[in-house]
């Protein structure tokens, strides 16, 4: 099966998405950049997950639990399955962890 995305409002991204990621994240994001298309990607640094004994890396459920947060703080976002690892910012070593989200579009 393949699936359409839904349409993004770029107008609700560039008004609502950073102090929407700040009113997640907090103080470790790191970077919130916006496509044309309305497609927001929050970087973040490691340090916003909690990881347990020698786990270097968050599980599954606790990016369901941030994806669900991310619902939670606003239910006309969409938050794309796909998640992982990024440099920080261009130029840096560190690495941070990105997720990606739109706000729909409502005719």
């Amino acid at each position: 099966m393949d699936f359409d995305l839904p349409e993004f409002s770029v107008k609700d991204a560039k008004q609502r998405a950073l102090p929407f990621a700040k009113g997640v994240f907090a103080e470790s994001l790191t970077t919130l950049t916006i496509e044309d298309d309305g497609r927001c990607r929050a970087i973040f640094k490691k340090s916003y997950f909690a990881l347990q004994g020698d786990n270097t890396e968050p599980s599954k459920s606790q990016w369901s639990t941030l994806k669900k947060k991310l619902k939670r703080h606003n239910r006309g976002v969409f938050v794309f399955k796909e998640v992982g690892e990024i440099v920080c910012q261009e130029g840096a070593d560190s690495q941070c962890y990105y997720i990606d989200f739109g706000f729909y579009k409502y005719n």
